[in-house]
């Protein structure tokens, strides 16, 4: 059963590892096609709002799935499990 829940822990953290670097690629990847959009002449035509679509749809999918289950990704101390944990059994 403690195994279990270290687990799930285990997880949850990892995913929310996960979504936060998708949330900083995101990011850079926005600035890098609003600077390629600067320097080609920034005609009329906004065309970086298409991949910056896009990439907000799969955030927001990234954000729900996040706040439940995830991958495992690195190496988790057993204090952020401990404190995953803890949140999950309605601690602060």
């Amino acid at each position: 059963m403690n195994e279990d829940i270290r687990e799930t822990a285990r997880k949850r953290i990892a995913s929310k590892r996960d979504f936060w670097r998708m949330l900083i690629g995101f990011a850079v990847l926005a600035i890098v096609f609003n600077i390629i959009w600067f320097i080609s002449g920034y005609q009329s035509y906004y065309w970086p709002a298409w991949p910056m679509i896009g990439f907000a749809i799969a955030t927001v999918f990234s954000a729900i799935n996040t706040f439940g289950s995830g991958r495992q990704d690195r190496v988790i101390s057993d204090q952020d499990i401990d404190r995953e944990i803890g949140k999950m059994n309605g601690g602060a």
